[in-house]
């Protein structure tokens, strides 16, 4: 049975799993497209977990890892005054086990989902801006709750990358970013040390 606090980051890490690398003039599409991804995963590979965990890491790493803007992320997750207090060297090191945190915490969890329908709400005219960051909702139907999804999408030269998540209503990035502030208090500001203790939580903002 899943733990009800790690409801919130859990459905985070699977809607960024449902985003492929390629990319496309269109930020609707980009993520519809590809939201079935996910669901394949859950529904062909979920075994792998317990025959081969490596393997199976591997396979989310495979559309974790150039998905979303981690560097941009991770600064926004550190904050202004402890990024700007940081080193080249820790900001490199966080964005690292910033991204590594999410994988390993929750790539058991994600073996005990089944099918899950995702839903993009698309306008009904998509017209490009000159604007490089656009909205995009959805809808995570897990069978048992139905959760708004809102993505905060940024165009890089790699094209679009997601740089933040709402899910019903709560700021995941805002959720993360105060995290690290509490764990960076308790070790007086110490970044080394705020780093090497970092674990991905979002429990104080689970869905119910």
């Amino acid at each position: 049975m899943l733990h009800p606090h790690k409801n919130n980051l859990f459905i985070f890490l699977l809607l960024l799993l449902s985003i492929s690398s390629e990319a496309t003039e269109n930020p609707y599409d980009f993520i519809d497209e590809n939201a079935q991804k996910m669901a394949d995963l859950l529904t062909y590979d979920s075994d792998l977990f317990k025959s081969d965990r490596q393997l199976y890491e591997e396979k989310i790493k495979e559309i974790f890892d150039p998905m979303i803007d981690f560097r941009r992320v991770s600064a926004m997750v550190m904050g202004k005054e402890h990024y700007m207090m940081a080193t080249r060297e820790q900001r490199t090191k966080f964005v690292e086990v910033f991204r590594e945190s999410l994988l390993d915490t929750y790539a058991e969890t994600l073996a005990q989902w089944g099918n899950s329908k995702i839903t993009t709400q698309f306008p009904e005219y998509y017209e490009p801006k000159n604007s490089n960051i656009v909205e995009v909702k959805q809808i995570l139907d897990t069978g048992n709750s139905k959760y708004p999804i809102s993505y905060k999408l940024r165009k890089n030269n790699e094209g679009w990358k997601i740089v933040n998540i709402i899910i019903n209503g709560v700021n995941l990035g805002l959720t993360f970013r105060n995290q690290f502030e509490s764990l960076a208090s308790a070790n007086n500001n110490d970044i080394d040390l705020t780093i090497e203790n970092w674990v991905s939580d979002a429990g104080d903002a689970g869905i119910e």
